[in-house]
């Protein structure tokens, strides 16, 4: 698979994927904190559905 989620992207997903899952798990917000699992999942992963659709690549650029 090929990743275009850059480093500082990928940080970013991660921190608002864990902080929208805590605030989620001590019922501060609602359900839709559960979202918070998609930017962590894109930012572990590295890859996002769609930044692939509308061509876009945060990754540093190959020499």
């Amino acid at each position: 698979m090929i990743h275009n989620v850059g480093g500082i992207d990928r940080v970013l997903r991660i921190l608002v994927g864990l902080v929208l899952l805590g605030l989620a798990a001590t019922d501060t917000v609602g359900w839709w904190g559960w979202l918070g699992l998609v930017p962590l999942a894109t930012g572990i992963i590295g890859w996002c559905p769609p930044y692939q659709l509308l061509g876009f690549n945060t990754c540093a650029l190959k020499k």
